[in-house]
């Protein structure tokens, strides 16, 4: 009986993994699509893997099965998922323009974003759990996916080219600085007005039916310079008061 336990006990260990698992291998099938041409199928892929990524942790604290090994593979694979997956789709559909500068900017989001994981692992006990320290690289994954599938499917973005590749080195730059950006993860929804919060979602998921690459290129955009804009005031208002 004891050996029946243990071994459920061992499966419900290996559940929360495959998920993890399935993310790693969408971002690893999103690269071979992104050197294929097809781009917008690369884009499905790393938001496929951004819901993957988001179930693996909550499966795992809902069957009590979190485990170090787990957090550990969970950062692996989010290098592959929103690290090396992102940059190529990056580099093939627009990157290779400029050469071997392409690829450095493709390659520093890479490196970026696996300091941004590295960086969380260690200081994930001591930061507050309501807001990031620098753009999660998730986050960063879906910046970057959203900003090449709107220069793809609009006309007047193409010219463009220079502006996007500074906005890729800006992006890697937020991965690792000490910009604080609002985590979801902690909204305290007795404090909420409910009717507000559902409002608010039924007219961001209506806008995301109608327009789904626009919205989420906007709203992810919209995010990123908030934390920006938010710690300039921060800045500005206490050297004000000096």
């Amino acid at each position: 009986m004891k050996d029946i336990n243990g071994e459920k006990l061992q499966l419900m260990y290996i559940f929360p993994n495959l998920f993890t698992a399935a993310s790693a291998f969408l971002g690893m099938i999103g690269i071979i699509a992104s050197s294929n041409g097809q781009f917008e199928k690369a884009g499905i892929y790393i938001l496929l893997s951004l819901v993957l990524d988001g179930l693996d942790g909550r499966v795992a604290r809902l069957t009590n099965t979190t485990s170090k090994f787990g957090a550990e593979f969970d950062s692996l694979a989010d290098v592959i998922a929103f690290g090396a997956s992102p940059a190529m789709l990056f580099y093939f559909s627009i990157g290779y323009q400029f050469g071997k500068l392409g690829a450095l900017f493709s390659a520093l989001y890479v490196v970026f974003g696996a300091i941004r994981l590295a960086r969380f692992n260690v200081m994930s006990a001591s930061t507050e759990p309501s807001v990031f320290i620098g753009i999660p690289i998730p986050g960063a994954a879906v910046a970057l996916t959203m900003w090449v599938l709107a220069y793809l499917n609009y006309q007047f973005l193409h010219g463009l080219e220079i502006v996007m590749l500074l906005a890729l080195g800006f992006l890697s730059f937020l991965m690792v600085s000490n910009i604080r950006y609002p985590s979801f993860k902690k909204i305290d929804l007795k404090k909420a007005n409910i009717i507000k919060v559902l409002v608010g979602l039924i007219v961001i998921f209506s806008m995301l039916y109608l327009y789904p690459i626009e919205s989420t290129t906007f709203l992810i955009t919209a995010y990123l310079f908030y934390g920006v804009f938010r710690t300039v005031y921060k800045h500005m208002i206490a050297k004000n008061k000096k």
